[in-house]
């Protein structure tokens, strides 16, 4: 294999995967990227392959033998729940994220749970339930306001903050009798609310060495000053200043190198990224997640600043030597603003055409595309909840706020919605 010739495929179609498409195309070693399925945005900077992603992945396999795609990256949770990962590998395939058994981590809340407690990581208190009773029960039992998750994956929809019995009912009652999110609906996660502040710790691992990125911070509601329902992700910033560069250290020690440590006792190789959701509590850090991937919206800062060539660390981890690596990361900080369709989360409005995408983009903005298709007339148009991630990184946060902002106000559709408080937490933080 010519190192310096590579061809890389990425699995996905939201911002996150337009990130990485981006990240790799400015890497002097990658000479073709790949993306299925894609979107409007990847289509304009990569080649995208119109295989369908079924559970068996045999035809992707073929594709990919057939094209001589080197490296296959992988965006989303659930391929990686679903063992595409395994498949590729059993196929010869070098491919970059956790096997089946590692992604369970984020696929199953009771799992995530059973192997912190086994690692000794601190999180809320929890337990898990398949029979509505005991699991309102256990909810009274921790007070209100309480949290209720989807075991299984939801799509980053699978949790309720219950203020009330009435709430907490309801929610329970939404998985394990009408299994609103099919089968991750069989169990629910009962779990005390934390009180604090948010951040997004992520790390590259081989399964040995674990390299933590640049810090971020999410924002999940939909609304300002975090209140609506909870989305996907209404936009995020790099660094987070309430995790500080000497904090970062004590997480890393906490939160992340124990879980692949308990993962290598059990046999099992955590190759790829590990993304720890951390609150930061008056006592101390507390894990209130874990995502066997790249987190949507906070790639998209974070890929911003990543100064190291991302295609040497897909291959320091696919090889198991990462230790080889250092990450070196641009000082200045990065924010990045979704906007999403009119109705989102609940019912997203697709079918809108999108005006000034173009106008927006400039040498410190980046537009990255999620819901995004061309119509007939090859116009871009809205194709799902969270559409677009405008991307900015500048001098200082204000600066790099100004931006981003700017360049939402260049972009317009019908019932177009996004916060505009992206990145004041910092700002009151630092």
């Amino acid at each position: 294999m010519n190192n310096n010739s590579l061809s890389v495929l990425v699995i996905g179609n939201g911002g996150r995967e337009h990130a990485i498409v981006w990240k790799l195309k400015q890497s002097p070693r990658v000479k073709r990227v790949y993306c299925c399925p894609g979107n409007a945005g990847i289509a304009q900077e990569a080649h995208v392959l119109c295989t369908p992603l079924a559970d068996n992945y045999d035809a992707l396999i073929a594709k990919v033998k057939d094209l001589n795609i080197d490296y296959t990256f992988v965006g989303p949770e659930a391929p990686l729940a679903n063992g595409i990962v395994d498949a590729f590998k059993a196929a010869g395939l070098r491919i970059f994220g956790p096997c089946k058994a590692a992604a369970q981590i984020e696929g199953s809340k009771s799992f995530s749970k059973e192997i912190m407690a086994a690692a000794g990581v601190p999180t809320a208190e929890s337990q898990s339930f398949d029979q509505v009773e005991p699991a309102i029960e256990y909810a009274k039992m921790l007070g209100f306001p309480v949290v209720i998750k989807a075991d299984g994956l939801a799509a980053g929809k699978g949790v309720v903050i219950a203020k009330s019995l009435l709430e907490a009912s309801e929610a329970i009652r939404a998985n394990l009798e009408q299994k609103v999110f099919g089968e991750s609906s069989n169990k629910v996660l009962v779990e005390e609310f934390l009180v604090g502040e948010e951040v997004s710790l992520l790390a590259f691992t081989d399964g040995k060495t674990v390299l933590p990125m640049a810090t971020a911070q999410d924002h999940k509601a939909l609304h300002d000053g975090d209140l609506g329902p909870n989305t996907g992700g209404m936009g995020a910033y790099s660094p987070a200043p309430i995790l500080p560069e000497n904090k970062v250290e004590q997480a890393y020690t906490l939160t992340l190198k124990p879980i692949i440590d308990e993962f290598s006792k059990r046999g099992i190789c955590y190759q790829g990224v590990l993304y720890a959701g951390l609150m930061i509590t008056k006592n101390g850090i507390k894990v209130l997640e874990y995502n066997c991937r790249f987190g949507d919206p906070e790639t998209q800062p974070i890929l911003m600043r990543l100064e190291t060539d991302l295609m040497d660390i897909i291959e320091a981890v696919c090889s198991g030597t990462l230790d080889s690596i250092s990450l070196q990361w641009r000082p200045q900080p990065a924010i990045c603003v979704v906007m999403v369709a009119s109705g989102y989360p609940e019912n997203p409005q697709k079918g809108a055409v999108i005006y000034g995408i173009d106008e927006a983009n400039n040498d410190h903005t980046k537009v990255f595309h999620a819901g995004t298709k061309l119509n007939k007339d090859k116009q871009i148009i809205t194709n799902g909840g969270r559409v677009l991630g405008i991307t900015s990184w500048g001098d200082v946060l204000p600066l790099a706020i100004a931006q981003a902002y700017e360049g939402v106000n260049k972009i317009h559709w019908d019932g177009a919605q996004f916060r505009t408080d992206i990145g004041q937490k910092a700002l009151r933080n630092n």
